[in-house]
């Protein structure tokens, strides 16, 4: 019997792409918008607030959205608990590491910013043109 390996699309390819984008170019303009508004301290601490939700989205859509075909269908579930369980330890380890590690911060942006990033993803869909659940 032979053996098939699951197609693979590059990542600027994969659907979720477009959301990922508008996702760092949201976190980069609200970090810049309070880096003049209200100093460096939350301008960073945004920064980092929007980096914490989109490094793990990132990891996220690299592993489950890898995989196409109805050939690769246990690949892609086995690939969507990876990279779920991956987002949510990753998301954890950031969030320590930017509390313990970085001094002075402005935990309000770092939460504002982030929460902000994670609802580009809900809701980037919503005003996109091209729809991302069918080609």
């Amino acid at each position: 019997m032979e053996t098939r390996t699951p197609n693979r699309l590059p990542f600027h390819r994969l659907a979720v792409f477009p959301v990922l984008l508008a996702q760092c170019v949201v976190f980069l303009l609200a970090a810049l918008a309070l880096w003049q508004w209200r100093g460096a301290v939350s301008g960073y601490s945004g920064l980092l607030g929007g980096l914490i939700a989109w490094l793990p989205n990132l990891y996220f859509a690299h592993k489950a959205f890898r995989f196409t075909g109805a050939r690769a269908a246990q690949a892609i579930v086995r690939s969507f608990y990876a990279g779920e369980a991956g987002k949510l330890i990753l998301t954890a380890v950031l969030f320590a590491l930017t509390f313990a590690g970085v001094k002075p911060l402005a935990p309000l942006a770092v939460f504002g910013v982030f929460v902000l990033t994670q609802l580009v993803s809900w809701f980037a869909p919503l005003l996109m043109k091209t729809r991302l659940s069918r080609p």
